[in-house]
């Protein structure tokens, strides 16, 4: 049957317990009860102002109750969701608000001056929405909690389509931000087909009422990674759709005592993060107070986003020796391409995944790729996938191409397609390193680099050379001392000599953005003045 998120949450708050909790923040609890009625107040004072189906919300908050509780009343009221980075300087906010043709936007309190400075422009933004925490709003805008409370709660009972839209800004690599648009139905078909693998799923609102009658409400799920992406953002949608938990944490960095005093609280069934940028600070606090924590409530723990060292995934093993390590490969622009899931019984190789039977892989000739023919490939997802990119028709046809007669999302990551039908992934095509004609894929010298003692983190970037096109740079965040000779030889012991780093650097930037991906252009940019080129 044809899906809609507004339709799904109206179903399932029907039959959930009222007293069961929707979202946690911190010493906050928001019941299924209170949800109910105050995303339908939320969604009708939007549509009291004058939004109207299709018109776009863009989300400009840190993790907490509200995204998620705007999120649901713009499904109900048909509104199409926008996320903003809240990293962004005023310029960047601008972009989105105005690339989205945004008609709605709900801030948090702290970002108040940055909307002030660039309201004078916004001229197509009607509403604005402020999350006070107990303040007082701008004048220009109205409060978030008094929102919640302007009616008597009840459902709106308006037709919605299968077709309603759900926005994400992906930032990319290169250029401004895109805007991919998922169709909900098809969002939620995708997810599905990937579920039939494992039983049967509900295959009609009906079925998903009865799933909750009879197991009870979904998965308590806490999001370490910002919302405002798309691992944490559609993580959370989907405990939301089951009718569960959403568990945020109150501190505007990853603090990994929280999140796991959070999780033994709040009996976390899934942590989600994003690579070892999150693992490795939720294992060194469970070393450094080892047994401090009940964690025995942790199914999984699920990364998506970036490589997750085996190493890291070994040792948290070690204090949750229960749950499962999942690696997703997928992106904004396709969502489920593989898995690769690790157990204390079964261990797997980093960036080696298990691929979807719908999944294909083409060469640069749109070529189909060969199990075990050792040539690298682009992986690619058909239908159900997104619509495009929002006012991009140039972008939209280089990702989204029809090959023989088929719609594939082909978001630009290079792999190569094991005998065994495995992938293993090498990278984004926009970050390869083209070295006197050797492509050489960064996250592959990234893992190794990670191997040695010294290095805590790194990214690895070409800069322009005269001999080679692209000279291979390492950009290390030490663990102490570290010799340059010594992580070139490293290299060379386990890779091809040629994807050894000519120069290794010691960062003097940040390499990773909140959500824990990689910014190779301001590692990039680093490199070139550290090395004095233009």
């Amino acid at each position: 049957m044809p899906w809609n998120f507004g339709d799904i949450l109206e179903a399932i708050e029907t039959v959930l317990p009222p007293d069961a909790p929707a979202f946690v923040h911190g010493t906050r609890r928001i019941s299924w009860g209170e949800t109910s009625k105050r995303t339908n107040n939320l969604a009708r004072a939007l549509i009291k102002r004058g939004a109207r189906p299709g018109d776009k919300v863009a989300f400009y908050m840190r993790n907490r109750p509200e995204y998620c509780e705007t999120l649901a009343a713009a499904f109900k009221a048909r509104l199409t969701h926008v996320n903003v980075n809240y990293r962004y300087v005023a310029d960047e906010v601008f972009y989105i608000f105005d690339n989205s043709d945004a008609q709605t936007v709900v801030y948090g309190t702290e970002f108040r001056d940055i909307i002030s400075e660039i309201r004078p422009r916004l001229t197509k933004v009607k509403t604005f929405v402020e999350v006070t925490d107990g303040g007082v709003p701008a004048n220009f805008a109205d409060d978030f909690e008094a929102l919640t409370k302007e009616g008597d709660g009840s459902p709106l009972n308006i037709e919605r389509s299968p077709q309603d839209e759900f926005f994400i800004y992906t930032g990319g690599t290169t250029g401004m931000p895109k805007g991919v648009i998922w169709a909900h139905n098809d969002l939620r078909e995708t997810s599905l087909i990937a579920l039939r693998k494992l039983g049967p799923v509900p295959e009609n609102l009906e079925q998903v009422v009865a799933a909750i009658k009879t197991l009870g409400p979904g998965n308590r799920l806490l999001p370490a990674c910002p919302l405002m992406h798309g691992t944490g953002l559609l993580m959370a949608l989907s405990a939301m759709l089951a009718g569960g938990c959403v568990i945020t944490l109150t501190h505007h960095s990853l603090d990994a005592h929280e999140l796991w005093k959070a999780a033994e609280d709040n009996k976390a069934m899934t942590v989600v993060i994003v690579g070892d940028a999150f693992a490795k600070p939720m294992l060194a606090a469970l070393e450094e107070k080892p047994g401090r924590y009940d964690t025995s409530s942790i199914v999984n723990i699920v990364s998506s986003g970036v490589m997750w060292s085996r190493e890291v995934k070994q040792a948290l093993l070690k204090h949750i020796p229960q749950a499962i390590m999942v690696d997703s490969f997928g992106s904004s622009e396709a969502v489920g391409f593989g898995t690769s899931m690790m157990t204390k019984d079964a261990e797997v190789t980093t960036a080696k995944f298990q691929i979807s039977d719908r999944v294909k892989v083409f060469d640069e000739q749109d070529r189909p790729v060969e199990p075990g023919s050792g040539i690298r490939g682009f992986v690619a997802m058909p239908e159900p996938i997104p619509l495009g990119y929002y006012k991009d028709a140039k972008k939209t046809a280089s990702t989204f191409k029809t090959i023989a007669g088929v719609r594939y999302s082909i978001p630009g990551d290079w792999c190569m397609v094991e005998a065994d039908g495995t992938l293993t992934l090498l990278g984004r095509g926009s970050v390869c390193i083209n070295t006197a004609g050797e492509k050489v894929f960064p996250e592959e010298v990234e893992e190794t680099l990670k191997l040695h003692p010294s290095v805590d983190d790194v990214l690895v970037v070409g800069v322009p050379d005269e001999k080679w096109g692209q000279s291979i740079t390492a950009v290390v965040v030490p663990r102490g001392e570290i010799n340059e000779d010594e992580l070139r030889r490293h290299v060379h012991r386990k890779l091809a000599g040629y994807k050894a780093p000519k120069r290794v650097l010691v960062a003097g930037v940040p390499l990773r953005a909140p959500n824990g991906k990689a910014d190779y252009k301001g590692a990039l940019d680093f490199a070139k003045r550290e090395l004095g080129i233009v």
